[in-house]
């Protein structure tokens, strides 16, 4: 699947410091997909940012379109909060 970066997405990407080759992995190989707010869902993944920390990369995306707009993206600690158990 192809996407593109909202304007929005790009700004938070450079305020929150998130290297854009991280999300591109996040985006082609999510560990999770999860629903969001109708109809956007977010593609997530658990990522070691260094000295053994996890944080959770999250892509809120519109997939309904093509190519699928990402439109905001952020990391957290707070896995247990968004990470669904199958």
């Amino acid at each position: 699947m192809k996407f593109r970066y909202s304007r929005h997405a790009e700004e938070e990407l450079r305020l929150r410091r998130i290297p854009r080759a991280v999300v591109d992995k996040v985006l082609r190989k999510p560990q999770q997909i999860v629903p969001e707010r109708p109809p956007r869902r977010a593609y997530q993944s658990q990522v070691d940012v260094g000295g053994g920390r996890m944080m959770l990369v999250r892509a809120i995306v519109d997939d309904r379109v093509e190519p699928a707009v990402v439109v905001t993206v952020y990391r957290t600690s707070k896995i247990e909060k968004y990470w669904r158990q199958p």
